[in-house]
């Protein structure tokens, strides 16, 4: 059993050093044409380390010749495979915007808005990124029409839409959470604006009817009236519009607190009179 395990180790010792002379040998060569088909083979076996470095090298020593389009190609994709999303997303423009007609072209173009897909971070996170990827994919869409990847992209938009919507909610969110009514307010609307079918519309109608309500409350006595009779028209048009919603009855409860400020400000009024 020894004496097997012992020959198991040589011979993975020898297919270890035959490998690594394989490819230093490679790394050596002046025959590029050998080089550029090595580099291949370690991609085709998903070696993209060793392919990488091959790649980078052709890259410059090919350049303004026939090889030179799908050099870049490769090195594109060797990087998406190693993850680099940013420099990958940075190559594939290039590599569309340079060979136009290749035939690489179409796929480069859609690999540029799914690397910044990838690269779009969770919602909390700065989202550079995921409006880089929005406007990169529906460029795709609207450059080409007709390709198989139309449905994909719109998918991967509707995703980073939500990313951005969740951001946006979260963030007028806090505004009303921190007693910031008036920024809530207007960054409440921003997002209705914004996101016409957004799912989270209820709960900032509700919002909106909670910081008018409180910013009417706390607003300079000439000023209350008004505000109290906006804070209920609201609260109505929501109740008219939803009225089976899980926040009906707490609209229902703020109509009712404006109004009562509505009668009590109306009879001070006539008292002061």
């Amino acid at each position: 059993m020894k004496g097997i395990k012992f020959l198991f180790a040589v011979l993975a010792f020898g297919l270890l050093f035959t490998s690594c002379s394989e490819y230093s040998k490679v790394l050596k060569s002046n025959d590029l044409n050998y080089k550029f088909e090595m580099a291949k083979k370690y991609y085709d076996k998903k070696k993209y380390n060793k392919a990488y470095p091959i790649f980078d090298e052709l890259l410059n020593l090919y350049r303004g010749t026939a090889q030179a389009e799908e050099v870049y190609y490769y090195y594109s994709m060797t990087l998406y495979k190693l993850e680099d999303y940013m420099l990958a997303a940075y190559h594939f423009k290039n590599f569309y915007r340079t060979f136009p007609q290749s035939k690489y072209a179409d796929e480069a173009a859609f690999m540029t808005g799914y690397c910044y897909y990838l690269e779009s971070p969770v919602y909390s996170l700065d989202q550079t990124y995921t409006i880089k990827a929005i406007n990169e994919l529906q460029l795709y869409i609207n450059t080409h029409p007709k390709s198989t990847r139309i449905e994909q992209c719109n998918e991967l938009i509707i995703e980073l839409r939500q990313k951005l919507e969740r951001k946006n909610f979260e963030r007028a969110k806090q505004y009303y959470t921190t007693m910031q009514y008036q920024a809530a307010i207007v960054a409440l609307n921003n997002v209705l604006n914004d996101f016409p079918e957004t799912r989270y519309r209820e709960e900032i109608l509700l919002l909106l009817l909670r910081s008018n309500y409180e910013l009417a409350r706390f607003s300079i006595e000439s000023k209350k009236l008004q505000r109290f009779i906006e804070t209920r028209k609201a609260c109505e048009d929501f109740l008219e519009r939803y009225p089976d919603s899980r926040f009906a009855k707490e609209a229902s409860t703020i109509r009712e607190r404006a109004m009562f400020q509505i009668e009590f400000l109306k009879e001070n009024q006539e008292y002061g009179s």
